[in-house]
């Protein structure tokens, strides 16, 4: 699948809660949000951003970040959780996520900004997620962390995934879960995208 390059990408966008009641926007990433979300990647404490990205690392290299910011570019999508504050959008989280045709499933991996940790927007990202696998058609939904990632286990754990070793690194677990979600019951808006990039590629 090539770049998606629709004109609102805000129609696909979709509202969870915190735990708390606050409004958090989910939406597609753009290429003018690239400072934006390397100055997120940035403000991450660096054992946060240790655990997202399985190594040290201070910012996306710029031909990553470039890639980041291209919905659907080579069937990979990433997406922003936003909460407004003082009238201004503010990034609190974010997940990447990408379709494997070969064997069905999504493989994804995500992060919530130090300060949002504790107030349920990460679990409520990781059901937004399993929405959006089933959306490309998915059956698997999948994702790597460190062993030592006490916090992304227990949110996997209480997620309903199952776990299982690494195939290629004894430091990282795989965790994964079932996607069983008929088109009809598929609540998230991404599932217009999919349908629409679909039909663009036969056109």
């Amino acid at each position: 699948m090539t770049s998606l390059r629709f004109d609102a990408l805000a129609q696909y966008s979709d509202t969870l809660h915190a735990r708390s009641g606050e409004a958090v926007t989910v939406r597609f990433v753009e290429p003018r949000d690239a400072e934006e979300l390397q100055n997120y990647y940035r403000s991450l404490s660096a054992a946060s951003r240790y655990k997202r990205f399985l190594g040290a690392m201070s910012e996306l290299p710029k031909s990553v970040l470039d890639h980041f910011t291209h919905v659907g570019l080579d069937d990979s999508f990433t997406v922003v959780a936003t909460i407004e504050v003082d009238g201004f959008e503010s990034i609190v989280g974010e997940a990447r996520y990408a379709f494997h045709a070969e064997d069905l499933s999504i493989e994804f991996g995500l992060s919530i900004d130090d300060r949002w940790q504790g107030h349920g927007i990460g679990a409520a990202l990781m059901k937004n997620l399993e929405c959006r696998a089933a959306s490309l058609g998915g059956t698997i939904l999948f994702g790597d962390t460190l062993r030592s990632n006490s916090a992304m286990i227990a949110l996997a754990r209480k997620s309903g995934f199952a776990f299982t070793n690494h195939p290629d690194d004894w430091k990282l677990v795989r965790f994964e879960k079932e996607i069983n979600v008929a088109p009809k019951d598929i609540p998230c808006a991404s599932w217009r995208l999919a349908a629409e990039a679909r039909q663009l590629a036969v056109a």
